[in-house]
């Protein structure tokens, strides 16, 4: 079984229902835990029995897609627990319904900033201090769509396929400094919003976010050192 005791784990998008299943199977595994998420209000009510704990922190009011922000919660997690062993970016959205011609411009800007910027700023940040240690694992989330197209969600899907891409690139540029860098591809998952938007839906097809975070344990525990650049398909029965 994998375990991930005493390593410290930076999740980002803590509150979400991704973010909430992966701090739960860290903190199940014995981890240390930097709970990242822009609103302080949604961070307490999904863990306010940690606060003030000496094994994890809550780094609520911190805006993903600011690159200063980012790198001053970095340096912080740095100077509580004195190492960062793993990031898991779980920040991400999902908007789209028109075709390319229609949609607004300022769509594409979102879905990148949402998608590609927070990893990209949470990745550029972490990294320094992992290149320190010789060590680390960073697990982002696609999508299916990184795979292919849809239509209606051009934004969406080049957005996704920007995060595998970023993936691929640097398990290239770090796969010789102890560093692994992967990636899993969800099919839908299994959230509140998403049944209430779509709900017709064969809702036991879909990945249940506690699945997810198997697959994401699994990443950053040392019986995956081998694996890095990976897009790990983790569809459900879709």
């Amino acid at each position: 079984m994998s375990s991930l005791k005493d390593k410290v784990v930076i999740i980002t998008g803590a509150a979400g229902n991704l973010g909430r299943a992966v701090a739960a199977r860290v903190q199940a595994q014995g981890g240390r835990m930097a709970l990242v998420e822009r609103s302080d209000e949604h961070l307490q009510a999904a863990y306010g029995e940690l606060t003030g704990s000496d094994r994890h922190w809550l780094a609520g009011g911190v805006d993903m897609t600011d690159a200063g922000a980012v790198s001053a919660m970095m340096a912080e997690a740095h100077k509580r627990f004195g190492r960062l062993d793993a990031l898991v970016n779980t920040v991400g959205g999902f908007r789209g319904g028109k075709p390319v011609h229609e949609a607004d411009l300022a769509e594409w800007d979102f879905m990148y900033d949402i998608n590609v910027r927070t990893a990209l700023h949470a990745c550029r940040a972490a990294i320094p201090y992992m290149l320190k240690a010789q060590s680390g694992r960073i697990v982002n989330v696609a999508s299916r769509n990184a795979f292919q197209g849809s239509p209606h969600y051009a934004a969406y899907s080049a957005a996704k396929t920007a995060v595998l891409r970023l993936t691929e690139s640097l398990a290239g540029e770090l796969k010789t400094r102890g560093i692994n860098v992967n990636c899993i591809v969800p099919g839908t998952i299994d959230t509140p919003q998403n049944r209430e938007a779509m709900p017709k839906a064969d809702f036991s097809a879909w990945v249940p976010p506690e699945d997810l975070a198997h697959v994401i344990a699994f990443l950053l525990s040392d019986e995956a050192r081998s694996v890095t650049g990976a897009a790990v398909p983790v569809y459900g029965r879709s």
